[in-house]
């Protein structure tokens, strides 16, 4: 049984009712206020979460991110709801200027982690476990929209892998959705805006009041620079990475492609599309391959690369595990799992609880209260917990889920959280980690 300090019915309501709330129709916003849209990977993680309460509901989620699919088979990070004051909104990205972007829905021009499939495997197990109309619903859409979820893997394999090398390519940090990671500072340090950018429309220093937490004014002027290099390239794959000043490949996303284009093969495999599956297993093994190529014999972790430079980024963030993710390797892997429960990360005596941190506590510059810095993220617990069952780690995974869950009994349903108080941090109601609260108390599997 878990242990928490309120009972579980509790905290499976309370997350209900935060999902349901940031319900506005056809998307569930990210946050009620410092995130009014929806976001490409909240939007599975949230999915994942309303199939334990509506599993039509929770397809509805997914159908509303794939109306928003570019034609090039992109899914962008953002797809912009009816609120008018989050920045930067459609207006700075102005994607109409794109011909692949998607006509009547507006959109970011950039992309995050492909953990799509994953919602699709859970919203698929939701229906067939509760049979009837659900089943039927859950099994047609994972059928009719399969051919959307592939050309997503097949636009990632050519456009943001054009060497084949299994290593996903990224241009801006918010790609990453590690957006302040000190896995980019080395690469942010050579972005030097042409002209100044208007960052002082910001919402979220709005709705956070200890700017601390948040990436500085400075940071954002390079976002906003990023985001305006590639406007000027009209969103093209090809001229946005000939010219953008931000070119890393990210290992973790990499391990995230590696991860679900396994899944989505296993979907197509029950559906009788046998030779997409094929191919996406194909995938699969690239970019676990190129994953494993980046690990750093020193310190057991990944490690991403700066294209221009051809130079490896040593940081030990979070983003280091992603051979846990993707596999391919025992020795690499178990390597890893004595690191995740070890001194510098799980194990640290100083965490108040045993969940992965965004980054070692022992890294100099280590900021427990910024973003990405430092704080616990509670979809990153799930997404950890979810990959080590299902590669048969089923004591360590039950420990994190245990740990997680006892972080969540403040019930905020925090953005993110504080590693050495447990405080929650950045939005609070944040609609994914409801929605992995709902996942962990609500299904036997």
């Amino acid at each position: 049984m878990t242990t928490t300090t309120v009972p579980p019915e509790t905290l499976a309501a309370r997350a209900a009712y935060i999902l349901r709330g940031n319900d506005i129709g056809e998307l569930t916003t990210a946050a009620p206020q410092l995130y009014p849209h929806l976001w490409s990977w909240d939007a599975a993680f949230v999915a994942i979460g309303l199939a334990t309460l509506s599993v039509p509901r929770a397809i509805a989620e997914l159908r509303t991110l794939l109306r928003a699919q570019w034609r090039t088979g992109m899914l962008p990070h953002i797809v912009f709801g009816p609120d008018a004051g989050y920045f930067p909104g459609p207006d700075v990205w102005d994607c109409g200027v794109a011909d692949t972007a998607p006509a009547g829905v507006r959109t970011s021009g950039i992309c995050q982690p492909p953990v799509h499939a994953i919602a699709v495997r859970r919203v698929l197990d939701a229906g067939r476990r509760n049979g009837g109309t659900d089943r039927d619903l859950a099994e047609t859409f994972a059928a009719e929209t399969f051919d959307q979820w592939l050309a997503w893997h097949r636009w990632l394999a050519t456009a943001r892998d054009p060497a084949g090398r299994g290593l996903l390519e990224i241009y801006h940090g918010w790609e990453s959705g590690m957006d302040n990671s000190p896995r980019w500072d080395q690469a942010y340090a050579a972005v030097v805006p042409g002209r100044e950018m208007p960052v002082g429309r910001r919402h979220d220093l709005r709705h956070v009041t200890d700017a601390g937490q948040r990436p500085s004014d400075a940071e954002y002027q390079r976002y906003l620079w990023l985001v305006h290099q590639m406007h000027e390239a009209r969103y093209d794959d090809d001229k946005v990475r000939d010219t953008v000043d931000f070119r890393m490949t990210d290992v973790f996303m990499s391990a995230v492609a590696a991860l679900s284009s396994e899944v989505l093969a296993e979907i197509g495999d029950e559906f009788g599309r046998h030779a997409e599956a094929a191919e996406l297993r194909a995938l699969a093994d690239r970019f676990r391959a190129g994953v494993l190529s980046t690990v750093s014999p020193e310190t057991g972790l990944a490690r991403d690369e700066d294209v221009r430079s051809g130079q490896r980024v040593d940081v030990p963030t979070v983003g280091g595990f992603a051979p846990l993710l993707c596999g391919g390797d025992e020795r690499v892997v178990a390597r890893q799992l004595d690191l995740l429960t070890g001194p510098l990360w799980c194990g640290h005596p100083a965490l108040r609880y045993a969940v992965p941190p965004s980054a070692t506590p022992e890294l100099a510059g280590f900021q427990p209260r910024t973003y990405w810095r430092g704080p616990q993220w509670p979809f990153m617990n799930w997404l950890v917990w979810w990959t080590l069952r299902r590669r048969g780690a089923t004591g360590l995974a039950a420990g994190i889920r245990t740990e997680a869950l006892r972080q969540l009994s403040d019930l905020a349903f925090g953005e993110y959280y504080e590693p050495f108080t447990g405080e929650a941090l950045g939005s609070a109601h944040q609609s994914w980690t409801a929605a992995v609260a709902l996942d962990w108390l609500l299904t036997a599997d």
